[in-house]
């Protein structure tokens, strides 16, 4: 008997893979262990659900079906996911790429059979393949507390630090810890351009623009000279490398 999440924004949708659960019931038992119509609702309830597989829509609004899917794994017991979406070519192409399994709108009975089969066996998907399917940096970092997942906005972070094995996330109010490595966040968060969130400024540090109200300069001559990044509403000021120095130094004119 396979417990089974339904994470679909369409009330009719999930009343339609209800029903081919009951359809397939001879083939491949299952018990639905809950639904959500958005992504924030599955995370709120997917861990305490016991859910082993997760049928996931991947367009919905608030929070798509792959950045759930990313923030999923965090969590100790992370169920397998199978996500489901109408005919998006780049989607398909980057499922197929990653060996990510998918069903196309709308589902047939034989192929939800297979894939739940599969994935009963699979087990969860993995953290750097759903990374690379992803086309658009994610709204939310996570952080896993007794088998829950505590969503930080990249909106409200201050800066990332590189702490031993762990990157420390920082907003105004507190820190967390994450085991996510620098620099995959450097090549989802940072960029050339202002549409990039973060700016590298050391080796183990990126800074959030938005939060940059200036630099202070310390040291002696020209060659001697450092640079310290100010932030809004953070007294620590945070050191600029000489090698991320010239990066960052355009910023200057605009604070």
């Amino acid at each position: 008997m396979i417990r089974i999440f339904i994470a679909d924004d369409e009330g009719p949708a999930r009343e339609r893979m209800k029903e081919l659960l009951q359809d397939i019931a001879g083939e491949v038992p299952t018990t639905l262990a809950g639904e959500a119509a958005n992504g924030i609702e599955a995370l709120e309830r997917l861990p305490a659900s016991g859910a082993q597989v997760l049928l996931l829509d991947i367009r919905m609004p608030g929070m798509d079906g792959l950045e759930l899917a990313r923030h999923l794994t965090g969590l100790e017991n992370a169920p397998a996911v199978v996500f489901v979406t109408a005919h998006d070519k780049h989607a398909i192409e980057a499922f197929d790429l990653n060996a990510l399994d998918y069903l196309l709108k709308p589902v047939r009975a034989t192929r939800l059979a297979a894939a739940l089969k599969k994935a009963a066996a699979g087990g969860a998907p993995r953290r750097e393949n759903l990374a690379r399917a992803a086309d658009t940096p994610r709204e939310y970092l996570s952080v896993a507390e007794r088998n829950r997942i505590v969503l930080v906005p990249v909106r409200d972070i201050l800066f990332l630090r590189a702490e031993q094995k762990y990157v420390t996330v920082r907003t105004r109010e507190k820190e967390h810890l994450i085991e996510e490595s620098l620099i995959a966040l450097e090549r989802e968060f940072c960029g050339a351009d202002a549409t990039h969130p973060f700016v590298r400024i050391h080796r183990n540090c990126l800074v959030a623009r938005a939060a940059i109200r200036g630099f202070e300069r310390t040291g002696g001559g020209d060659e001697e000279a450092h640079w310290q990044v100010v932030l809004d509403g953070y007294a620590e000021r945070l050191p600029v490398s000489r090698r991320q120095w010239p990066a960052v130094r355009e910023l200057v004119a605009d604070k």
